[in-house]
């Protein structure tokens, strides 16, 4: 499995502690480098690209309030997010039939397009900055982590 570290022996409370430190410096880290390759290769942000996903795979779209709920954010954030996707032609924006203060949001055909390029390139880049890490282990990490999102109530 995975080669003890070096260190003295923690209490169980103290080394979660240690793990949630460990695992949160490295989510920043890979989120910071991936929000600067996004801004650097398409000019945008990791948050717009993010709203793109989240749409691709809802290929028949989701209402606003849907999309925040998909993306764990306020519905304020994504409206910012939606706007801007929209004006540049990468969403289109439709009433939801029967509620009069419900949008419905989808890819246009540029957005998908755009996506698929986007979505190639991120997933270079999380390849090469994860790549000291080999099959077999994202296996077993992927593993502890649904389990661990299972006992929180996060399931994946």
């Amino acid at each position: 499995m995975f080669e003890a570290a070096s260190t003295p022996r923690l209490s169980p409370q103290k080394q979660r502690l240690r793990f949630w430190r460990r695992l949160l410096k490295l989510s920043r880290g890979v989120e910071s480098q991936l929000r600067n390759r996004f801004r650097a290769e398409f000019g945008i942000t990791l948050p717009r690209f993010d709203v793109m996903a989240a749409l691709d795979r809802h290929k028949k779209g989701l209402k606003m309030s849907e999309l925040s709920s998909v993306l764990k954010v306020s519905n304020g954030n994504v409206t910012g997010f939606v706007d801007r996707l929209v004006s540049d032609g990468c969403i289109i924006r439709a009433p939801v039939a029967g509620d009069r203060r419900a949008w419905q949001v989808q890819l246009t055909r540029k957005g998908r397009d755009e996506f698929t390029a986007m979505a190639a390139m991120h997933e270079s880049w999380v390849g090469a900055i994860l790549q000291e890490l080999g099959p077999e282990e994202a296996d077993e990490i992927i593993a502890v982590l649904d389990r661990l999102g299972r006992a929180t109530g996060d399931a994946q």
